[in-house]
């Protein structure tokens, strides 16, 4: 029989080479950055609004994702927000979610005439019981909370978009809608897709960020797929659908065609694989393939694309299709933009 204090010795000798085993099966052995921003597409400005708030002092990463998603939302002219191209009656309907390294959530679908929705989901969250508000009753909270009724007119380049459709009024989600197919450079990110009058064409806007304090926070804010039948609602202020935040693994915000995101609660899914040891990048892309394992025929004509930072700051990112990109702000400095791998080449 081993003596005690042999028993104390093997047990020793053993701990470094269980340390290792488990740093090999668990989560990537690499530091990670914080704080850090990261967004999905070129999301470069949204960082710096959301690098600026968290740098002053008493804002967290959850100030930081609201002001990231209030920034592109002001942007009346671009495709998220009051801007965005309607559903196929004419109307812009806003979806919007947030949420904080304490589970807290709330989320707003449906939202007509108001301009920041993220605003109106993180009063959801902090000033009802609930943790979501769809449709009228989605803007009667808002106003109830203070917010503005804004004109229901069509922005100029949404008007004459969507008279365009009008032509032959057929519903065809684009892959990769958020972006151009033209590269920057050899094997660089998509460029960003700008309209005529030079605001930027995308429908969906995604941030997750990890403060200094170790605290992540999520927001998304959309005004959908344009022209899409009356009422429908992706995944975008779905929560652990479109995001998702655990503090003690990480954080995973969704982009592209919703209804695939939604079948498999994609960003909870990520954070499970998380959970589970993978790192970010591999934890979206087990998604991916969880979702194009339901019908590869189909998965060939649509996007979707992950973003995920964990809890020390390591971050990640896949698509279905390749030309998905996202930006990435961990410094002072400009950011960076890079383009996800993906499952189809």
């Amino acid at each position: 029989m081993q003596s005690r204090r042999n028993f104390v010795k093997w047990t020793a000798a053993g701990l470094p080479l269980l340390g290792f085993v488990r740093g090999a099966m668990g989560r990537e052995i690499k530091k990670g950055k914080k704080p850090i921003v990261v967004s999905t597409w070129d999301g470069r400005s949204v960082n710096n609004a959301a690098w600026e708030t968290m740098r002053s002092p008493d804002m967290t990463a959850l100030d930081a994702v609201e002001a990231a998603a209030r920034s592109i939302e002001a942007t009346i002219n671009c495709c998220v927000g009051l801007g965005g191209n309607p559903d196929r009656d004419g109307i812009v309907t806003l979806d919007a979610c947030i949420m904080d390294h304490q589970f807290n959530c709330g989320s707003v679908a449906g939202l007509e005439r108001i301009k920041h929705p993220i605003s109106v989901a993180r009063k959801v969250m902090e000033d009802s019981p609930h943790v979501m508000f769809v449709g009228a009753g989605a803007q009667q909270f808002a106003l109830e909370q203070g917010f503005q009724l804004e004109s229901p007119q069509l922005s100029e380049t949404a008007n004459k978009t969507y008279q365009e459709w009008l032509k032959t009024s057929e519903y065809k989600p684009i892959i990769n809608i958020e972006q151009t197919q033209s590269r920057s450079g050899k094997g660089g990110p998509a460029a960003p897709s700008f309209l005529p009058d030079g605001s930027f064409n995308h429908d969906t806007m995604g941030t997750i960020a990890l403060d200094s304090e170790g605290r992540l926070s999520g927001a998304c804010t959309t005004s959908g797929m344009g022209f899409k039948m009356r009422g429908r609602v992706g995944d975008s202020p779905i929560i652990g659908s479109g995001l998702y935040i655990d503090n003690e693994v990480g954080a995973a915000v969704a982009t592209g065609q919703g209804e695939e995101v939604i079948r498999v609660s994609g960003t909870h899914m990520i954070i499970e694989f998380m959970r589970q040891g993978k790192s970010p990048m591999k934890a979206c892309k087990k998604a991916i393939e969880r979702i194009y394992k339901i019908n590869p025929s189909k998965a060939r004509k649509f996007q979707v694309g992950f973003i995920a930072i964990d809890s020390c700051g390591v971050y990640g990112a896949y698509s279905l299709q390749p030309g998905f990109s996202y930006a990435l702000k961990y410094e002072d400095g400009a950011g960076v933009l890079k383009e996800a791998e993906s499952l189809l080449k």
